[in-house]
């Protein structure tokens, strides 16, 4: 009697018996799916659609008016969608769009790993250096023309984007689609939008294009240089002149003149009534120092006046009156007393100790004025300057602000000019397009500059890398157990030579201990030998 087979025995029993050779192959699969996404060359793809717009027919019954019958549109038919496809992938048109940023310094193309290690040395072997030392010199020997070593690199490239280039129709739609894979986005969202706007122009010069609407095209394109070297010049006026609006800052800093010059003339009225009352102070003082025992008058009482209110000088006005009262008792004891006797001669000593301290004190207000004075004729020369500095100012805004007229003239006349050619330009554009039965394709959606690469995907690569590896190492031991005719447990002798198994030694190995630190080098190297 047969007994009934274990599989999921037999398929354990398989799986560790060669656990070592399943670990070794799944790891070697583990580390090259994990170096794919490294040393695969990232590609971007980069998509924008094309819309072909319908064809309109005029149904317009040129017998009578009153039966009319509206205007008709038809799709494009696929022969007309297949002639677009053709237009946005021809090489004259992908070359022509290569040339033009190459000749920009904004197209360049770097060998990824494996045409720096064995393409590019192939071709440049055959190109240049097989051409120069052996094809050349044959055909020289045959008398033959000698090819010229050019320069194929734009062909090179060229080749390259329209393998790289897609161009197909959405099915069922007038939209044509474009994708273009490209290691660097901003180069590859470049590439598209200028082989769109090639293919734009394309399109355009194939139709009939009437020389009016060319020529207000050019005239367009002067106005607008020509506007923009006024305002460049009209800019550089500002920038030099450091101003933004010279006739607003005209208008403040002349207010501010007239204010400044107000007040410089009140500061020079009171300087001059200063002088003059300080000159007549110092000839007074003089002649007060000069003057007898018995003159005790002062022609100046030392008053302030500020804001119609009168200040007085309480020690002018202390001591005068203090030395008016000794000269009165001075006269009253002199008529009564001797010269000599001891009560004159000390009134006549207070008399002079009083005199001196007036005069003294007098001295100090004369000083004191002289120090305002020379602080109104700082204040004067300050003014004077601000006023000779705003002056000068406002002459040179006025200059900038006549130049810019003068530009500002030209602006304006340019602007109705450039108005006026816009006007009919797009008049004779909008009678083109009226009039025009062709097809119009326009950039129904942008290319932009994608953000993640569509080629290599880590999340799609790795795990599928993992499970391919994990199930290859497992295949391929069940093919070494199927080569392998040992016999690996006692049912099979009794299966295969019918034999009865009268006693199973098990050889135990012991196990073998990792020595090693947990997770480290030796420890990981020790556990794949294993």
């Amino acid at each position: 009697m047969n007994e009934m087979e274990n599989y999921l025995r037999e398929f354990l029993r398989i799986l560790f018996a060669n656990r070592r050779l399943i670990k070794r192959i799944f790891l070697v699969f583990a580390a090259i799916t994990l170096l794919l996404p490294l040393t695969l060359k990232q590609r971007f793809e980069i998509t924008a659609e094309v819309i072909v717009q319908s064809k309109k027919l005029s149904q317009t019954n040129t017998s009578t008016i009153l039966a009319s019958d509206p205007d008709k549109y038809i799709p494009p038919s696929l022969t007309d969608m297949e002639t677009e496809g053709n237009i946005l992938r021809s090489s004259t048109l992908v070359r022509q769009t290569i040339a033009g940023l190459r000749d920009e310094g904004r197209y360049s193309v770097k060998p990824g790993l494996p045409d720096r290690l064995f393409f590019l040395p192939l071709k440049r072997f055959v190109s240049d250096p097989l051409r120069a030392h052996v094809i050349n010199p044959l055909r020289t020997w045959f008398g033959l023309e000698v090819d010229p070593v050019r320069d194929t690199t734009l062909d090179v490239w060229t080749q390259q984007a329209i393998e790289d280039l897609t161009i197909e129709t959405v099915p069922g739609s007038n939209v044509v689609l474009v994708a273009y894979r490209s290691p660097d986005p901003a180069q590859g969202t470049r590439f598209v939008e200028r082989l769109l706007d090639n293919y734009l122009k394309i399109r355009q010069s194939l139709q009939s294009n009437d020389l009016p609407q060319s020529f207000y095209e050019q005239k367009k394109a002067q106005y607008e240089a020509r506007l923009n070297d006024l305002e460049n010049r009209r800019q550089t006026l500002l920038n030099a002149a450091h101003a933004s609006d010279p006739k607003e800052e005209i208008t403040v800093r002349l207010n501010f003149i007239n204010t400044e010059e107000h007040a410089l003339n009140t500061y020079r009225d009171r300087a001059l009534e200063n002088q003059h009352w300080l000159e007549y102070l110092k000839q007074n003082l003089v002649s007060a120092k000069k003057a007898g025992l018995t003159d005790y008058t002062f022609p100046f009482a030392f008053v302030n006046i500020a804001d119609d209110a009168v200040y007085e000088d309480r020690e002018i006005k202390r001591l005068g009156e203090q030395l008016m009262e000794l000269v009165s008792s001075y006269n009253k004891t002199s008529e009564t007393f001797q010269e000599n006797s001891p009560p004159v001669q000390e009134l006549r000593a207070q008399i002079v100790h009083a005199r001196q301290q007036f005069l003294k004190v007098v001295e100090n207000r004369i000083r004191e004025r002289g120090s305002a004075l020379e602080v109104v004729n700082a204040i004067i020369a300050q003014k004077t300057a601000r006023i000779n500095e705003d002056k000068a100012r406002v002459r040179q805004l006025q200059e900038v602000h006549s130049k810019l007229r003068q530009l500002d003239t030209e602006i304006g006349a340019l602007h109705q000019a450039f108005f006026s050619y816009t006007q009919r330009y797009e008049e004779s554009r909008g009678q083109n397009l009226i009039d025009n039965a062709m097809s119009n394709a326009r950039v129904l959606s942008p290319p932009f500059e994608p953000t993640e690469p569509a080629f290599p995907k880590p999340l799609l690569i790795i795990p599928l890398g993992l499970v391919t590896g994990l199930l290859l190492a497992i295949a391929l031991s069940y093919i070494r157990e199927f080569f392998d005719h040992r016999f690996k447990h006692p049912r099979q002798i009794r299966q295969h030579l019918d034999l009865p198994v009268l006693m199973v030694i098990n050889a135990v190995e012991a196990p073998v201990i990792n020595p090693h630190k947990n997770w480290s080098r030796k420890w990981f190297w020790h556990w794949i030998r294993q």
